[in-house]
């Protein structure tokens, strides 16, 4: 977290002062590299840290925070065009850094999950954060799920070749469709072109930025490295072709966006299982009870028994 917003921090310093095209490309990238560490270490932090009770709340909590930040931001590029002589987008971009610089230092005081303390090996040190977290004294169960997964792991040969067998189906499919469904069903892009299509509708420019904003906030209320790869890029790939696609087939776009949120729908409904309440350590054993993914897992893995490749 500290290198992402280290790397948003900087990517918004170079976008407020770029005085050419180059420098504000290697913002953006930067930019970019900061998102992609966001979105892979926060859900995991917030995952491993948090209990099972309260772990899907929190992560859906981190979400509700990205759509709280572009409502925001909207407003701020609806504000900053009111500012004559031109260099408004300047502070627009830079106010990005505010943000950036509350994750930076914020990473700074954050403490090690148990389960990176484990890893390193560390056990005690483990179980007296898991003891703060929780406000128990009575950890040893989960402590010891812990240390259980954490020694299965190290025993794992080759782990990129493995997460293509089948025992490892389920959860490829899962972290694959997911964030491919929460791309080409549209919304991100929408998002990106808001002022665009309302332009085409007949607003004017400042219109369509108040327009942008309050989609933003439409979408707040009604709102990790393969996960993460997939919906970068289906983002890169939908919000090049989006302007094109609309040219072409105009209104049939939403139409195509609509079908794939049906199939979504569907998919999410028949092979997404319930995991309120189920610790991470266990999610195998709601996979072996599963109606399509059980036939993936092997028995020895779902009865929890030390099972590596």
């Amino acid at each position: 977290m500290f290198l992402g917003g280290l790397s948003f921090l900087i990517g918004a310093m170079l976008n407020g002062i770029a005085m050419n095209i180059i420098v504000l490309i290697i913002g953006r990238i930067l930019l970019g590299v900061g998102v992609g560490f966001a979105n892979q270490s926060v859900p995991v932090y917030l995952s491993e840290m948090a209990p099972a009770k309260i772990r899907g709340a929190l992560n859906i909590g981190f979400q509700v925070a990205i759509t709280i930040g572009i409502l925001i931001a909207n407003f701020v590029n609806y504000g900053t065009a009111e500012i004559k002589g031109g260099w408004g987008w300047r502070i627009s971009l830079a106010l990005a850094g505010v943000p950036a610089l509350f994750m930076t230092i914020g990473s700074i005081f954050l403490p090690d999950t148990p389960n990176s303390i484990i890893e390193r090996g560390h056990h005690e040190e483990a179980k007296r954060m898991l003891q703060k977290i929780r406000g128990t004294e009575d950890v040893k169960a989960e402590l010891g799920d812990l240390i259980a997964a954490s020694e299965a792991a190290k025993k794992v040969q080759q782990p990129w070749r493995n997460m293509f067998l089948p025992r490892y189906r389920p959860q490829l499919v899962i972290c694959s469709l997911i964030p491919f469904f929460q791309q080409i069903t549209g919304i991100n892009v929408i998002m990106f072109y808001a002022p665009v299509l309302f332009k085409t509708l007949g607003f004017g420019d400042k219109a369509s930025l108040m327009s942008a904003a309050i989609t933003g906030g439409v979408q707040m209320i009604i709102c990790q490295a393969i996960n993460v790869s997939v919906n970068m890029f289906f983002t890169f790939i939908i919000a090049q072709g989006f302007l094109s696609m609309l040219c072409h087939i105009k209104f049939g776009l939403f139409f195509f966006f609509g079908g794939f949120v049906i199939l979504m729908t569907i998919f999410v409904f028949f092979f997404l299982p319930e995991t309120k309440n189920v610790p991470i350590e266990e999610m195998n054993r709601l996979m072996k009870a599963h109606w399509f993914w059980g036939k993936y897992i092997p028995d020895e893995v779902a009865s929890g028994d030390k099972y590596t490749a």
